[in-house]
């Protein structure tokens, strides 16, 4: 089978197309085909300087992927030939804490991700994709899609009315912004582009605040809101934001911290003074994946693909994720 590797000491130019011998399935074991990988920023990290996460290279990268049942391995109940499916980001986060035992589960590093023509998985770390996505949307799911779904829903609590803060228009932040649309809320979206606001506005934004021509969005925010602040953060952004995300929050909200992009220093005596729950998310469970599924199905909700590579473009894609400049999720087809 074809796949991508990290050899060296990894880079964009040091992922390499290989060939791999195809798995077979053992007890427990299901052999996917695999259809679509997308791309999120800890993949391009994972490429770009795999030592940094202590990675045993060579490696194949990506966490997500979709596609459908080639063979099952004996014992295997949950699912048949056929069936389309996609990896789980965390193989062994059925539900429940997170656990150590959990952290160490994840695809595309420590073990082989999901840029390759098969990848064979535990039956429990998959989960059925809804008839009506194609592969490349089910294939933008499982990081971003279950990383907004924990941060707004299992962490957030949200609800019809609130008003919640997305950093950027990345991946996480894209899809929160269509899950906050479905539970009735309103978003708010900051970004360096007007072109990216606007398509934000056209998505369902609430209000948007350009943070390059209004530096103190945090206050823009504010007043956006009566001076109350929103209920629920999606901090993608990390050291460098979480001061004014904080800010920006109401007094007993919830900063749900998830990216690490930028750097700066945090005083946390607001988060005492707000009261303010400060959450670490790491994406989040098969059991969160399925609920964010039904919901999806539910009302028919779409993935936003700013753009899809072929599989021998794979480079091209971890360029244009370097870049900055999508808006939504990039796809390789595999």
């Amino acid at each position: 089978m074809k796949a991508y590797e990290i050899q060296g000491q990894g880079g964009i130019e040091a992922l390499a197309a290989v060939d791999r011998p195809t798995p077979t399935p053992g007890p427990g074991e299901v052999l996917v085909r695999v259809k679509a990988s997308s791309i999120n920023y800890r993949d391009l990290g994972t490429v770009t300087d795999p030592a940094a996460r202590g990675l045993a290279l060579p490696l194949v990268p990506n966490s997500d992927g979709a596609g459908e049942v080639a063979e099952i391995g004996a014992g295997v109940t949950r699912f048949q030939p056929g069936d389309r499916v996609a990896g789980t980001f965390f193989q062994r986060w059925i539900d429940g804490a997170i656990t150590p035992p959990v952290m160490a589960s994840s695809l595309g590093g420590p073990h082989d991700g999901m840029l390759r023509e098969y990848a064979c998985l535990a039956e429990d770390g998959l989960v059925a994709v809804p008839e009506y996505l194609s592969d490349r949307e089910a294939a933008t799911l499982p990081c971003a899609g279950v990383t907004a779904w924990n941060a707004l829903v299992d962490q957030g609590g949200i609800k019809a009315g609130d008003t919640v803060l997305l950093l950027g228009t990345g991946g996480v932040s894209i899809v929160a912004l269509q899950l906050a649309n479905l539970h009735g809320a309103r978003a708010v979206i900051t970004s360096s582009s007007d072109a990216k606001l606007a398509r934000a506005t056209e998505l369902g934004a609430w209000r948007t605040v350009n943070y390059q021509e209004t530096p103190d969005w945090d206050r823009a925010v504010l007043d956006l809101t009566d001076g109350r602040g929103v209920d629920i953060v999606v901090e993608v952004g990390g050291a460098g934001t979480l001061q004014k995300s904080v800010a920006a929050t109401r007094l007993g909200g919830t900063v749900a911290l998830i990216g690490v992009l930028t750097r700066g220093e945090f005083n946390p005596m607001a988060v005492l003074r707000k009261s303010i729950r400060l959450q670490g998310v790491y994406v989040g469970s098969r059991r969160m994946f399925e609920d964010m599924n039904a919901a999806i199905a539910a009302h028919q909700m779409r993935p936003v693909i700013d753009q899809s590579f072929a599989f021998d473009d794979a480079r091209a894609a971890y360029e244009t994720m370097r870049s900055a400049s999508h808006f939504g999720k990039l796809v390789i087809d595999v």
